[in-house]
């Protein structure tokens, strides 16, 4: 097995085992729906193995970013059609990141007046709002009647993902949103069945992935996680917490036949991130950096030492539409900038040369 070997992860096709990680690039309009240049740029990336959209809302209450794109309305879905279509047409695999913000956001940015997470408290810091930067509000802590109904929007973005087009959907439980919220005790303090234990904390991603996986099969369901990642306030730095909390979310997903488990986390060899692979019984993805580019030779070596199924990348997929080429002929890779990650144009989006257009200049 090597990185560039194909693959099958349930129901999904991969070419190879270079996955296209989720990157926010807020290029969507107004009302969140894909524009002409999100269909451009996903279509320039299908030579990856895998590509793992960008975090889209399952309910706009959920909308973390200014640009964000949803999978809500019939235009959203549309816009996710003309993606889907094209990606497909290039020969690639896509599946949907769908991502509650929970408190990561703010009423200026959804139009809804309140954020929501699992416990009244606040996240640290300031997000980007229309009109300028703001704190991040208090949230309004989910009730456990409430619960089911945030399941649900859920499932049913993720119904709305597969009539799109799409080829599945990742629940995003990682990076400080609102299934990674309950499984901190930091971002966690509830006192209910959803609270206090490890295994409490881990039923709403549980619950969350089982509504997905009955919506649209488990062999088209994914979920990403990130233990002791510690962003946006979701703290996770007791060992054994840790292992215990994730071990119970691997436990629960055991028995759904999920396409894949994509981790996040700074050691993808250590025992933490092998036993959730060994518990959860599904493919792994790996993620190794989010403040480090993934090399060449790490991703390389991480398939064919067998520490995980397929690597998932992500600056260098940004610079280079065409990276899985440039890696297995050993060429030069297009730098990224950083400054035009997020923005609402086709600059820094979709104007990275391909490698045969670079030789051509």
């Amino acid at each position: 097995m090597t990185l560039y070997s194909s693959a099958e992860f349930g129901a999904l096709q991969l070419s190879n085992r270079v996955v296209m990680a989720p990157l926010t690039r807020t290029r969507a309009d107004e009302d969140g729906v894909p524009t002409d240049v999100m269909v451009e740029y996903y279509r320039q990336r299908a030579g990856q193995g895998l590509i793992i959209t960008e975090g889209t809302w399952p309910a706009v209450e959920g909308k973390s970013y200014p640009g964000q794109p949803g999978i809500v309305t019939p235009a959203q879905i549309e816009g996710w059609r003309r993606i889907a279509d094209a990606v497909h047409e290039a020969g690639g695999t896509i599946v949907m990141q769908l991502m509650h913000g929970g408190r990561i956001s703010h009423p200026e940015i959804s139009g809804v007046d309140r954020v929501v997470a699992p416990s009244a408290v606040a996240a640290p810091g300031q997000t980007h709002t229309p009109s300028g930067k703001a704190d991040l509000p208090v949230p309004h802590a989910l009730t456990a009647d409430e619960l089911p109904a945030v399941v649900e929007q859920f499932a049913q973005a993720a119904r709305n993902a597969i009539a799109a087009g799409l080829d599945g959907v990742e629940v995003h439980g990682a990076n400080g949103y609102l299934v990674h919220e309950f499984l901190s005790p930091v971002s966690n303090v509830r006192d209910d069945e959803y609270g206090g234990s490890p295994e409490n904390r881990a039923r709403f991603a549980i619950e969350v992935t089982r509504a997905v996986a009955a919506a649209v099969g488990g062999e088209r369901t994914g979920i990403r996680l990130s233990p002791a990642h510690g962003i946006q306030g979701v703290i996770e730095d007791d060992d054994a917490d840790v292992r215990a909390t994730y071990t119970a979310v691997a436990n629960g997903l055991a028995a759904l036949g999920l396409a894949f488990v994509d981790v996040l986390q700074a050691d993808p060899r250590g025992e933490l991130v092998q036993s959730i692979r060994a518990s959860a019984k599904a493919p792994l993805i790996v993620n190794s950096g989010f403040s480090a580019e993934t090399t060449r030779e790490e991703a390389e070596d991480l398939v064919e030492e067998g520490w995980a199924d397929a690597v998932a990348v992500g600056r260098p997929v940004i610079a280079n539409p065409d990276l899985v080429a440039r890696w297995q002929h050993r060429t030069e890779l297009n730098p990224p900038r950083p400054e035009l990650f997020y923005g609402f144009t086709a600059e820094g989006y979709t104007d990275y040369p391909s490698l045969e257009e670079s030789r051509s200049a």
